[in-house]
């Protein structure tokens, strides 16, 4: 979650190791949990449940 333009945004990025090249590729940026949850849908075959699990 980051303040962006100022409102708090949640942003789905892809980040690159620095052996290549490092960086970061944001796919996409929503507003609500829920939002955020489509979106990891589309990117990803985990859910925020997995994620909350790994945390």
């Amino acid at each position: 979650m980051e303040l962006i333009r100022g409102r708090y945004r949640y942003r789905l990025v892809h980040r690159y190791p620095a052996e290549h090249g490092g960086g970061a590729n944001v796919l996409g940026e929503v507003a609500s949990v829920a939002e955020l949850e489509v979106l990891l849908g589309r990117y990803a075959p985990v859910g925020l449940a997995d994620l909350r699990e790994a945390a």
